[in-house]
């Protein structure tokens, strides 16, 4: 009984931990949708390397420009690359999950070879390959983490209709007349969401690191753009004279990581 409450008691904390780290970076992006404090990409050299101060919280960097407003904007720019990233490799790997898991055969055997044949390569390997013939830059950076994103979860969808698609209710609705879209996606695609959030979340958190480390090799988002990324890649230089050029940056990666990892967790647990 101690066992089971102290589980319900952990899930209920990274539940609530991961919601308010993760609620309050974006709400802090959002704030950036409407108010900057600063021109992300204005210099000045009268406040190259300035400490922190009430006018500049996080200080400046090494061109002058105010490190707040670059980490909110940066922040803003990492998590869309996350959401493009996950859109892309959820929904095209849902499609085919449902497709292969759903109607099996040779339509199956031939896609999931495919799906494992990918699989078989790391997702960073694999987005590198998609960058070096696409280039870099912020929408490439997209489409090849969207692309290696894909064989993970066509793998945990497609497991759970191989399970769902013996069910009852499934048997049911094709008695019925219900057509195979229909039946895919309306009966059994809801059902799978008990898997499928957790996986998102997890699908979030990997793509924040992902987008982070190609940006900080100098392959992901291209200057003028703002990345987290970016923004640690451009501090390691005076990562000894100036340390508060790299905190933050790194800091708010942490966060949002940590408050994804948590919230994924969470909801793990509570299924």
């Amino acid at each position: 009984m101690m066992g089971a409450e102290t589980v319900k008691k952990k899930m209920n904390f990274n539940l609530l931990a991961g919601a308010v780290l993760t609620g309050g970076m974006l709400l802090w992006i959002a704030v950036g949708f409407f108010y900057l404090p600063y021109d992300p990409e204005a210099m000045s050299l009268e406040l190259k390397f300035a400490g922190m101060s009430l006018s500049h919280p996080f200080g400046c960097d090494n061109y002058g420009r105010d490190i707040f407003t670059r980490v909110m904007v940066g922040a803003r720019t990492t998590l869309a690359v996350a959401l493009g990233t996950v859109g892309i490799g959820a929904g095209i790997g849902t499609l085919v999950g449902a497709v292969t898991g759903y109607f099996g055969g040779w339509l199956d055997e031939v896609l999931m070879r495919v799906i494992d044949a990918l699989f078989a390569f790391p997702s960073i390997l694999l987005a590198l390959v998609v960058i070096s013939l696409l280039g870099s830059g912020k929408y490439h950076v997209i489409w090849a983490l969207g692309i290696a994103f894909i064989p993970s979860f066509a793998r945990v969808v497609r497991s759970q209709y191989l399970l769902l698609r013996e069910m009852d209710y499934v048997k049911n609705a094709r008695i019925l007349g219900c057509g195979h879209f229909r039946i895919m996606f309306v009966h059994i695609l809801p059902n799978t969401l008990g898997v499928l959030v957790p996986t998102l979340m997890i699908g979030f958190n990997n793509a924040v690191l992902a987008e982070a480390g190609m940006s900080y090799l100098g392959i992901g988002v291209q200057p003028p753009d703002a990345s987290l990324g970016r923004m640690l890649s451009e501090a390691q230089t005076y990562l000894f004279t100036q340390p508060i050029y790299a905190i933050f940056p790194g800091l708010a990666i942490v966060v949002l990581v940590l408050g994804l990892s948590l919230l994924a967790d969470g909801l793990e647990a509570a299924r």
